[in-house]
């Protein structure tokens, strides 16, 4: 079994802060305040936390289509999206993948594809690399295929998506209509056609959503809710067993979920910039009053890692319960008991940050269930199993 010890670092332990050192055995933490071993690590000057776990991120599009109709293979993009994730502290992913109505990036052959490939890539990606799918309800023909893949495991979270109102609104806005034609590969005509036999569909997607819950609840898969509107959508998905609200989008709908327990998922990059990039709910205003309790990467994984150092350095909560909302939480929203925190047993999920300068924390390195993935200053690297901590400190 190999052994790797990090020693001399900050490390967040429950809501504290605290010098001390870890050991780690295989994949999992085996000791802390414990930093004997035959590797280590010297963490001197530099903060140790649990690594990112990110419900929701669908910035490996890029990498599929850099640009409008230009494609690239699924396996390049999802290793460079690894590594993308990687470097910023995520450890793991959940690929949010849209299965649309419409063809193209969004369409039933990619998410097919994107399924089978990361299935068949698991073990060469570093990050924990999970599926998480995004259904357009609207998306009807797909429902077997997904009660399907849902009774066979392959689905790691399941969302309801509803994107109809806000394409077709978008049908008379020339810049937003192009997008979204170019992504399908259609013609306007043609797209036009497609949006127009969907929305004449609507009748049939409440039954739809019904038959796709009680699926995910029999297979215990977690489902999410997107872009709730009202304390009654919620209510809705929340009787169907949907206990996420993803990007409530306004107050009151957060707050009907907090009160009931639920979790609530904002987008970090919202932190980040302070504010959404729709004109919808300020991120760090609901987690200062309690209504937030999950931030994802959305579209751009940089974003976690500075989302909880921005809101230390903003004052809105202290460090260490900032962490907990890209760590410990989304964690416990995906029923993974066994990583999210530093403690003896846990997955031994590990990043090594420098926060010299506080608004932009550095990774030093990251270890993925006991394996060293990432690390920008081999001089850190340790050989012996005894070096005293003092010495190390010096170095």
């Amino acid at each position: 079994m190999t052994e790797l010890f990090i020693e001399g670092g900050r490390a967040l332990l429950g809501n504290e802060i605290v010098e001390t050192s870890l050991r780690i055995a295989g994949r999992e933490i085996a000791a802390v305040d414990n930093g004997h071993g035959t590797t280590g690590i010297d963490a001197s000057r530099l903060l140790v936390l649990p690594g990112i776990v990110d419900l929701h991120g669908d910035a490996f599009e890029r990498q599929m289509m850099p640009r409008p109709g230009v494609d690239f293979p699924i396996d390049v993009a999802l290793v460079d999206s690894d590594r993308q994730a990687v470097s910023n502290g995520i450890t793991t992913v959940y690929h949010a993948t849209t299965w649309s109505w419409e063809p193209g990036l969004r369409g039933a052959d990619n998410a097919r594809k994107l399924l089978e490939t990361i299935e068949q890539m698991r073990p060469q990606l570093a990050a924990d690399t999970r599926f998480h799918l995004r259904h357009e309800t609207y998306n009807l023909d797909a429902e077997s295929e997904i009660i399907d893949w849902l009774g066979q495991g392959r689905i790691d979270l399941f969302a309801f998506n509803d994107h109809m109102d806000s394409t077709v609104a978008s049908l008379a806005k020339p810049q937003k209509r192009s997008r979204m034609v170019e992504r399908t590969g259609l013609t306007n005509e043609a797209f036009d056609r497609l949006v127009e036999s969907v929305v004449c569909r609507g009748h049939d997607v409440p039954a739809s959503i019904s038959r796709l819950a009680q699926a995910a609840r029999a297979a215990d898969v977690r489902m999410l809710s997107h872009d709730d509107e009202s304390p009654a959508m919620r209510q809705a998905f929340r009787a169907r067993g949907v206990a996420i609200a993803e990007f409530p989008v306004n107050e009151e709908t957060a707050r009907d979920a907090a009160e009931a327990g639920d979790f609530i998922v904002f987008g970090a990059p919202n932190v980040v910039r302070g504010g959404s990039h729709t004109g919808w709910t300020r991120a760090s205003d609901m987690i200062a009053k309690g209504l937030c309790s999950v931030l994802a990467s959305d579209y751009y994984y940089p974003a976690p890692l500075l989302a909880a150092f921005r809101l230390a350095a903003d004052g809105v909560v202290p460090l260490a319960a900032a962490w907990h909302l890209i760590s410990s939480a989304p964690a416990r929203a995906a029923g993974l008991a066994d990583r999210g925190t530093l403690a003896a047993g846990q997955r031994a999920d590990i990043i090594l940050v420098d926060d010299t300068v506080p608004s932009r924390p550095r990774v030093v390195a990251v270890i993925a269930a006991g394996h060293l993935v990432h690390l920008t200053e081999a001089n850190r690297l340790l050989r012996s199993s005894a070096i005293p901590r003092k010495a190390v400190a010096a170095a």
